[in-house]
């Protein structure tokens, strides 16, 4: 039996279509006075109906395309966790422009040559965020957007579900960033999503702890909710992590959503009764089993974790109405099709550890990466698109995240998931993160090396020993570093290449 599983079909892609429509058309339609988005604060929140962000964006199109741009052309977004944001996002995309969605902490040095790759026609930017210098293009404001909401609506563009909708950059934590082209189409896979991870219906308020740049963000928080007539709930600049247990329970979340770290530092302090929330959402990385664990006792509620990538977001989940096995991250969603291949890049047999691949017929897949066909075609194989994870899907079709294929630790000749020694050392007292990277130790000689973060240095005989009672020796680190905090992205996401870096001390 081959690793290979296929629920297919997944939505059909009409043939006159535009991303921004589908995600506020319906849903304004049918509830133009229900609550859209409120951006909440321990002191209240800024509240947007469905008629007010319909119009917002359809006079955000009507603004863009006054500045003389004409659809295909690509605005550089360099806004913080605002309400812009989405509303410039989904403007131009109604216009038939294409957004290029940026983090707002990158510096000057990183975005120059990324606006030197992109190209672009127009850049909205906020105070105090990095621009690129020089700058390639004519610069507005916020403030220009959010004058935009009074002018006359643009109707939506409507064309070929396959053209250009936006572009968003890659992590960038294995080399330099990748800008993933998407289409109008990418919407439609996010169908998929809404019960194979999310449990969404319209009743609901989702509580998303990111920014508005961030497209986890983006997708999950906002135009998932939208998509379905949901109200999304962002917290707003200056909201700490240690705000969000109020916010929760002040604004009847149903849905929390976060990266792993949010749930880990919220397990840190007491959490008030959440009467409302009905489950919680993870992705970016693997939630340790002891945080879930705890997360359920405290909440009496599940964390549903997926996985996914820029270029295809989340496809692989675990849903409230289907939690995966212990051990493993979730199942294919429903309209999927994946696999599991081996060095020849053809399906292994089932329960062996292999390459995920997904469909490169999934609507959900990127276009393909800017100006770069060669990066492009590298990834597709057959009627696969690799995505460099190693899995391991069982016969009940759960698939088991091993970790990044360049991640995987070679530990004298054996191949060791940095995943699994993870696992282990979390459960030393008094570590509160962990990451295991393969380390130089000396020219050709390498390690496992455990990088922690705690209040203190913690004992290294007492480290190795809490290793040995649970790892075979060949898993086993044999350095470990006390850090500060370990080295993330803009995303949150760990970057294991900055800690193969760092070797020992």
């Amino acid at each position: 039996m081959l690793s290979i599983v296929d629920l297919g079909p997944a939505p059909a892609v009409p043939p006159a279509f535009n991303l921004a429509a589908h995600v506020l058309g319906a849903s304004a339609a049918r509830l133009a006075d229900k609550m859209a988005l409120q951006i909440i604060r321990p002191t209240g929140a800024e509240r947007w109906s469905y008629a007010r962000l319909l119009a917002a964006v359809q006079g955000c199109a009507t603004g863009l395309l006054a500045q003389g741009l004409v659809p295909g052309d690509r605005i550089l977004i360099r806004l913080g966790n605002q309400v812009e944001m989405p509303i410039l996002f989904l403007g131009a995309i109604a216009a038939g422009l294409v957004p290029v969605v940026t983090s707002a902490q990158l510096t000057v040095a990183e975005i120059t040559p990324m606006a030197q790759r992109i190209a672009p026609r127009l850049i909205v930017a906020a105070a105090g965020i990095a621009l690129p210098d020089p700058a390639p293009c004519p610069v507005i404001h916020d403030t220009d957007i959010r004058a935009m909401e009074a002018l006359p609506p643009t109707p939506f563009q409507m064309g070929d579900a396959h053209r250009v909708a936006y572009i968003i950059f890659t992590s960038g934590t294995s080399g330099t960033p990748m800008a993933v082209v998407h289409a109008h189409r990418a919407i439609l896979a996010r169908q998929m999503m809404h019960q194979g991870w999310e449990g969404l219906q319209e009743s609901d308020r989702l509580l998303h702890a990111g920014a508005f740049n961030w497209t986890y963000t983006l997708g999950t928080g906002l135009m998932d909710p939208w998509s379905l007539g949901a109200t999304a709930l962002i917290p707003g600049k200056g909201v700490e992590v240690s705000h969000l247990p109020l916010l929760l329970k002040r604004f009847d979340a149903t849905i929390f959503a976060a990266a792993p770290g949010v749930y880990r530092q919220l397990l840190r302090a007491p959490l008030p009764a959440l009467p409302r929330l009905r489950h919680g959402l993870s992705a970016g990385e693997t939630l340790p089993p002891d945080s879930r664990a705890a997360w359920r006792a405290v909440t009496g509620t599940p964390v549903c974790q997926a996985l996914g990538m820029s270029e295809i977001s989340t496809f692989i989940s675990e849903s409230p109405q289907r939690p995966a096995p212990d051990g493993a991250t979730g199942f294919a969603q429903p309209g999927r099709s994946i696999a599991a291949l081996g060095p020849d890049l053809q399906p292994i047999a089932i329960d062996t550890p292999g390459q995920l691949a997904v469909s490169r017929h999934d609507p959900g897949l990127m276009l393909g990466y800017l100006d770069a066909p060669e990066a492009t075609v590298a990834r597709l194989s057959g009627d696969w698109f690799l995505t460099g994870d190693m899995v391991q899907i069982g016969t009940d079709g759960a698939v088991t995240y091993l970790g990044r294929s360049d991640d995987q630790i070679n530990a004298g000749g054996y191949r060791v998931s940095p995943m699994e020694v993870e696992a282990a050392m979390a459960l030393f007292p008094g570590i509160t993160d962990v990451a295991v990277a393969e380390v130089e130790a000396k020219p050709g000689v390498t390690i496992i090396g455990c990088f922690y973060t705690a209040e203190t240095t913690l004992p290294e005989a007492d480290l190795a020993a809490h290793a040995a009672a649970r790892l075979a020796r060949y898993k086993q680190p044999r350095m470990f570093r006390h850090l500060a905090a370990l080295p993330r992205g803009a995303n949150a996401k760990l970057n294991r290449r900055a800690l193969r870096q760092m070797g020992p001390t």
